[in-house]
């Protein structure tokens, strides 16, 4: 507990100085021209090499491996488990701090091949992790992202469906299960209904990751379709509701909207990624027949209900915020169009991750500097509850407005602020909760009215202390 306080109260004094170096930085004012035109070709020769083909999970290992060696003050490696076959699910941490959580800043993760035969995400995830560590050095925006940014990148969560999946095969099934035969976007907990299927090694993996780092923003690399898709993806009509309040708002019949209580949010990061992308958000059909999406984005349940879903267990069980990113209407597309594909999204991958920096951050803490774990960050208007880390920060993804949030944990005193959320950068609030054991007596309104004014400290800073967030 020292240790942590010490880590906390470091950052608390130099957040002001800090920020303003990490986001108010002169050379990103040129960032228009240097570092948001990512189609410009970009510097490799020092990298491991990385064609545009697919490669099969021992090509994948010794690539990864070769650039966490090459990389390792950028890159670090690790296995969250492994499939029904017994191969690692591997996932590679870009950032300054690959080895270990920044304290006060957000982690943020891209997951693909969750069907083993839709291949495009797993490639543009290797060449992801190439674009990023070669960039850092000379492109103002990703050393900006890097350097307050902890992204985990999962090329492949079916490595056992990929490796009987076959190149070329657009519509087909094979390989899209684990080696159980197993859907395993079928097989999260689900908020609606009982999920009865039974719980994959890969799934069990995942759910057992996203519980020990608490992950903020999130993508799901799917293809078949060209569109961002975002929750719910189940809807009350497959119910068992755990929250008659959140259920009431909802259509109770199938293919309408499953609306959340972050809708707003949800499509703006689902037009983040789309109107970056070069196609999608003109919103064409992949074949005769299938549906037009305006924008290139839909709501999951509005296209098709499902039950089990990855991204609506990330939003409700852990507070983070995913959208399925449909990638290629070719499931398995001939290699030779992987280079078309990675110009497509490269740069839509690289301003979606950027989005975790909107909104309202912070700590909460007690009266002594101790920060309080756990402690429920709740929105008025949205009905969803966010939880504080071990070092009391939390993050929450906002757009622009006027916003009341509650704050409570066990022994404490709950409070209320109001804060402002603007487009340029985030708001930095830091909340301080007082001991319940300490009040014997129930204080009156302007008692608590002036507890309240000197224990929040709502930050949107002065132009020498800002927060930038970056520019298009």
């Amino acid at each position: 507990m020292e240790a942590r306080k010490k880590l906390f109260l470091i950052y608390f004094m130099l957040a002001g100085s800090t920020f303003a170096q990490s986001f108010h930085n002169p050379s990103l004012n040129g960032a228009e021209e240097t570092s948001t035109n990512l189609g410009e070709v970009e510097s490799r020769e020092n990298a491991p090499d990385l064609e545009f083909q697919y490669h099969d999970h021992d090509q994948m290992t010794r690539y990864l491996r070769a650039v966490s060696a090459k990389y390792p003050e950028l890159t670090a490696l690790y296995s969250i488990g492994k499939s029904v076959q017994g191969r690692d699910l591997w996932v590679m941490v870009v950032s300054v701090s690959p080895y270990e959580h920044m304290i006060g800043k957000p982690d943020v993760k891209y997951v693909a091949n969750i069907h083993g035969n839709e291949a495009v995400g797993r490639e543009l995830l290797l060449h992801l992790i190439q674009y990023l560590v070669t960039s850092y050095a000379t492109d103002p925006y990703v050393k900006w992202l890097l350097d307050n940014t902890r992204i985990h990148l999962m090329p492949s969560m079916n490595p056992d469906g990929f490796a009987i999946s076959r190149e070329g095969q657009c519509d087909t099934i094979h390989g899209r299960h684990n080696a159980r035969r197993h859907d395993l976007n079928r097989n999260f907990p689900d908020f609606f209904k009982a999920n009865t299927k039974q719980p994959q090694p890969e799934t069990e993996a995942v759910k057992q990751w996203i519980s020990k780092i608490q992950f903020v923003l999130s993508g799901s690399l799917h293809g078949g379709a060209l569109v961002a898709s975002y929750p719910f993806d189940n809807t009350p009509s497959s119910r068992i509701c755990r929250s008659s309040v959140l259920c009431s708002v909802f259509q109770n019949y199938e293919h309408t909207p499953s609306i959340s209580p972050d809708d707003d949010v949800f499509k703006h990061l689902s037009l983040v990624y789309s109107k970056n992308h070069a196609k999608m958000s003109r919103g064409v059909s992949c074949k005769s027949g299938s549906p037009r999406f305006e924008n290139g984005i839909t709501n999951g349940a509005a296209w098709y209900p499902l039950t089990g879903g990855m991204q609506d267990y990330n939003y409700l069980w852990h507070g983070c915020m995913e959208v399925t990113l449909e990638i290629s209407c070719c499931k398995y597309p001939p290699a030779h169009e992987l280079p078309k594909y990675w110009q497509d999204n490269k740069q839509s991958l690289i301003k979606y991750l950027a989005e975790v920096h909107r909104g309202a951050h912070g700590f909460v803490m007690d009266e002594n500097n101790n920060p309080v774990e756990r402690a429920a960050i709740k929105i008025k208007g949205r009905d969803v509850n966010y939880h504080t880390t071990n070092f009391g920060e939390f993050w929450r993804i906002l757009l622009p407005g006027t916003y009341r949030m509650d704050i409570s944990a066990e022994g404490y005193l709950p409070q209320e602020v109001e804060f402002i959320v603007i487009d340029s950068h985030p708001t930095l609030l830091n909340v301080t909760l007082r001991s319940a054991k300490d009040v014997t007596t129930r204080p009156t309104t302007s008692e608590s009215e002036e507890a309240m004014t000197t224990s929040i400290i709502t930050t949107t800073m002065d132009p020498e202390e800002t927060i930038v967030f970056p520019e298009d």
